[in-house]
């Protein structure tokens, strides 16, 4: 298979999911059509290793994510960030309740070491799941390292859906205070609109020489700094580059280096997306219908298990803490898939709801903010510290 050919399957592929979301206003949403899709197509004609041929191969992939993740931090002021406390608790209670029910009654059911196998992939991300299949596998379960793998795999075929729901359902509610009057935009809209810009510590460069490769180059610069922050400290404190990212992007923009939302000035934005969200996809030509049928039972019963855990306890303690039901689980459930998706189920269902920017824009301050920073506690910091735990319970 060419280049080209390779590259627009995926991009028709995606256009697809695009199209069936837009028809169902986000209740279908396009990751979880495109999954379903990429899904059948590695189990007919699609060539395993279909998105690498397209071009978006781990370099560009990992060059992706790490541009994109600081350009999330750019979106990020410090006090928002001091500000979502109450998600950050959230997202961890959220976690606590996958682990609390699939250590007892998903023990109970399928084993101890199913459970604690599948547990780290079900909070989060691909990390998790490499660790505890190669701790599987270097004990002779060999079965169980696919279920790692595939646990990490199938997990957004609930999550997405489940999403989706949550945020239409939230965004409602929000959208219909907004139109009556009951509620206002943020602090941070109305300050950005009524008041003079806050002044930087750096200047901002004169437009005609703020070109696409200047900004390009600033974020890169903030990225490079940010890993190589996270690789010196890390013989203290072992801490995600991906994670510094973010902290150095909210920085950066606070400082006055870099401009918010640079990815999106520089037109660059929609291609990175593109290619990592194709990358995701791609982990789908390990689900092989053989592999499946063998692991089926387990994890689904995992999966439905730990996340009845996960609705339980964030809706509980969100509750508790002036959140929504909805909101609270929305925010939960960024741990099967983390980043983009977040972003993008969130966009999805503000802009299915809203019949204007003003409106569009309400709702992605008041839900997004929430979203980005749930799936970074879950996915790219919890996740990794407990299967890093879960390997010493084998």
């Amino acid at each position: 298979m060419s280049l080209l050919m390779a590259f627009s399957i995926v991009l028709v592929v995606l256009t697809i999911g695009d199209i069936v979301s837009t028809k169902s206003k986000a209740f279908i949403p396009s990751v979880f059509v495109s999954a379903l899709l990429f899904l059948f197509g590695f189990w007919t004609f699609f060539p395993q290793d279909i998105v690498d041929l397209a071009g978006f191969q781990k370099p560009i992939i990992y060059l992706s994510m790490y541009l994109l993740i600081t350009h999330m931090g750019t979106m990020l002021t410090i006090r928002e960030l001091a500000s979502q406390w109450k998600t950050i608790t959230v997202a961890l209670i959220g976690i606590v309740g996958v682990c609390a029910l699939t250590l007892t009654v998903g023990k109970a059911i399928f084993g101890w070491e199913t459970a604690v196998i599948a547990t780290p992939p079900l909070t989060g991300g691909i990390v998790a799941a490499i660790i505890m299949s190669e701790a599987a596998a270097e004990i002779g379960m060999d079965k169980l390292a696919v279920l790692a793998i595939v646990t990490y795999v199938m997990q957004g075929f609930v999550g997405y859906p489940l999403t989706a729901l949550m945020l239409k359902k939230e965004g409602t509610r929000l959208l219909n205070g907004f139109r009556n009057g009951e509620l206002k935009p943020t602090e941070k809209a109305e300050s950005n609109e009524e008041t003079a810009p806050k002044k930087k510590l750096i200047p901002a460069i004169p437009k005609n020489y703020s070109t696409t490769y200047m900004i390009l180059a600033k974020l890169g610069i903030t990225a490079w700094a940010a890993v190589g922050f996270a690789n010196l400290i890390k013989p203290a404190v072992d801490i995600s580059p991906f994670v510094m990212c973010l902290f150095f992007g909210v920085i950066a923009q606070e400082l006055g280096f870099v401009e918010q939302k640079p990815l999106n000035l520089s037109g660059s934005f929609g291609f990175l997306i593109t290619g990592l969200m194709a990358f995701i996809f791609a982990g789908l030509a390990k689900a092989t219908p053989a592999m499946l049928a063998q692991i089926a039972v387990p994890l689904g019963g995992i999966i439905v298990i730990g996340v009845s855990g996960m609705a339980l306890l964030s809706m509980l303690i969100g509750k508790r803490l002036g959140y929504t039901k909805e909101m609270s689980f929305a925010i939960a459930l960024t741990a099967l898939y983390g980043f983009p998706p977040n972003y993008i189920l969130t966009e999805e269902a503000s802009k299915a709801l809203t019949e204007s920017e003003e409106e569009k824009k309400f709702l992605m301050d008041e839900m997004l903010p929430k979203m980005l920073v749930g799936g970074f506690t879950t996915v790219t910091i919890v996740s990794v510290i407990i299967a890093g735990i879960f390997t010493n319970l084998l």
